[in-house]
């Protein structure tokens, strides 16, 4: 009698569902490569786009947009086919992350397309390769019926010290390079084409694990990494021929500056203040009356360290004295009470023209002829050769204001790391809380009010000798150009409130997008309400959160960091917070 036995099982085989995640990475990484080479056709038959899309064999304009999200999916689906070489850009799993560089890759060519219809006045100004460029960049999008595959992020292989230091400078290089390419968009097309990769392949390098793994890198090489970040942001007048795209760069950084000084009172006190821009103003007029221009009221002419000091002071003398009989309100009361200090300022420069009050500001017509400054011989008004590099005015006031924002941004972390800034936090999380433990609610944030006035009140110095001019405009509560109160505050939300580079990226966000994209004039502020409502819903914490705030927001949420947290890992809990 013969015993059949039943074939064994290969446990090594793949399975069905291996098989199919397979062929689909494949699918993808196919797509991205079809991508590539359809921005190598003439997407429309006309110069009159700008950007140059009627040549064959080589892209121009947006379509260098499209070949950089398509070797972006490919790139990325390789690695999660395992290929050797690759496999470290997706430590948490290469789905999600292909999911967003997809969209990426279909709406950079899908806006494209449709920015062509749009300016040239229909579909049948589109070649036949832009039809092809949009049918092959939405085969990537085949990402979405991938399984989700993602894994907790272990910690990597340790490099030498010298390799690690040197993948820090080359991701500051790397962000130098697109920082610089996005300022330096020459017209409103390209720009918003920028946004949108831009957009997309953070997110998708976000849910890959890279922004994860490059956190804890950067954490433990801090110096380095401030040194770094550093050297690349004074690199930036270096790229640049003309000072046209520079003046941009020092008003974001002014921006910046304000928006981080406005953190200090919303984002680690927690105090709502709608008439920021007040102390920014009171800086910048300062400034222009001590500092020698034709149209001050005061024949004196201070140095720039006494200006910087005189306008700092000042504002800082205006935030106690408004803060100090309002700041015994809360919430929707406090913000009323800053709103109307806000208007008051502006109304009270438009007033002292010698008519309504005294001669002071010359009312409406502000403070113009403000000279340039002048430090210990060298004048910031006038082009100067470094390096073999001829730097013109508002690359030196840039550079300028660089250090005056490495300055705040010390006083910030020394502020939110000292024994102030812990009170500051617990005001913040529960007044009645922190009062019943000894901490004087009032003092403390009359102290947080006063140094974020101050911080404002520095940056306006710098700004009336950029603007060469004050007006009282420049001051309102909400408008079109920033900054203004509606502006600064949304930087800090926008950017993520109580961290230092959250701000940073909300200025340059809420300042470039105005500057550049000033086709929708009449429509920005209707887009900067609807990005916030989108923001409140999706991403509550503002686009770079710290660990707090993740757990705070999404606390019932598996994966926290999942939600476009800044790099600070897969799989938080509470319990590791």
């Amino acid at each position: 009698m013969t015993t059949q036995t039943s074939p064994t099982t290969d446990s090594t085989a793949p399975t069905d569902a291996e098989s199919r995640a397979r062929l689909l990475r494949m699918v993808v990484a196919a797509g991205g490569v079809a991508t590539v080479i359809s921005t190598l056709l003439a997407w429309t038959y006309t110069d009159e786009f700008p950007g140059d899309l009627t040549v064959y064999g080589y892209p121009g304009g947006l379509q260098i947009l499209s070949l950089v999200a398509g070797l972006l999916v490919t790139v990325f689906a390789l690695a999660g086919l395992g290929v050797k070489g690759l496999r470290w850009l997706v430590p948490a799993g290469s789905a999600r992350a292909l999911q967003m560089l997809a969209l990426g890759a279909f709406g950079t060519t899908g806006y494209t397309i449709v920015a062509i219809a749009y300016k040239l006045g229909g579909l049948v100004n589109v070649e036949p390769g832009g039809f092809v460029a949009l049918v092959v960049s939405a085969v990537p999008l085949a990402a979405f019926a991938l399984p989700d595959d993602t894994r907790q992020v272990t910690r990597p292989k340790e490099l030498p010290s010298w390799a690690e230091i040197l993948i820090i400078v080359g991701v500051f290089a790397l962000g130098l390079y697109v920082i610089t390419y996005g300022i330096d968009t020459e017209y409103a097309e390209l720009f918003t084409g920028y946004l949108i990769i831009v957009g997309f392949a953070m997110a998708g390098l976000n849910r890959s694990g890279l922004l994860a793994r490059l956190s804890a890198l950067t954490a433990r090489y801090r110096q380095i990494t401030v040194i770094s970040a550093f050297a690349a942001a004074a690199a930036f007048p270096f790229t640049q021929n003309t000072d046209t795209y520079t003046l941009i760069a020092v008003n974001i950084l002014i921006f910046a500056t304000v928006a981080l000084g406005l953190n200090i009172v919303v984002g680690l006190a927690g105090l709502l203040d709608l008439g920021y821009v007040a102390f920014l103003g009171v800086g910048a007029y300062t400034a222009a009356l001590v500092s020698g221009s034709t149209a001050s009221a005061f024949d004196i002419h201070f140095p720039f360290w006494a200006a910087v000091i005189t306008g700092g002071v000042v504002s800082l003398v205006f935030g106690v004295i408004i803060g100090a009989p309002t700041l015994r309100l809360r919430g929707d009361y406090l913000a009323i009470v800053t709103l109307g200090f806000g208007e008051i300022f502006r109304i009270a420069m438009l007033n002292l023209d010698g008519d309504s009050g005294p001669d002071i500001t010359n009312g409406p017509n502000g403070i113009p002829n403000i000279p340039d400054l002048e430090f210990f011989g060298f004048n910031f008004g006038e082009p100067h050769t470094v390096l073999g590099f001829e730097l013109g005015s508002y690359a030196n006031y840039y550079l300028l204001m660089l250090l005056v924002t490495v300055v705040v941004v010390m006083v910030f972390k020394r502020a939110e790391d000292s024994r102030m800034g812990r009170a500051w936090v617990a005001i913040r999380e529960d007044e009645t809380a922190a009062t019943a433990m000894g901490i004087n609610g009032f003092r403390v944030k009359l102290i947080a009010f006063a140094l974020g006035a101050f911080l404002a009140g520095l940056a306006g110095t710098v700004q009336a000798h950029v603007q060469h001019t004050v007006v009282p405009e420049m001051y309102q509560f909400a408008g079109p150009v920033p900054p203004n109160s509606a502006f600064l505050l949304a930087a800090v939300i926008l950017g993520g409130m109580g961290t230092v580079s959250g701000p940073l990226l909300g200025a340059a966000l809420l300042y470039m997008i105005p500057a550049k994209l000033d086709f929708l004039a009449d429509y920005q502020l209707l887009g900067f309400g609807i990005a916030l409502i989108l923001l409140m819903r999706f991403r509550p914490e503002g686009l770079i959160a710290n660990r707090r705030a993740q757990l705070e927001y999404h606390e019932g949420d598996d994966d926290p960091s999942d939600q476009g947290g800044s790099g600070s890992g897969v799989g938080l809990s509470k319990a590791g917070a």
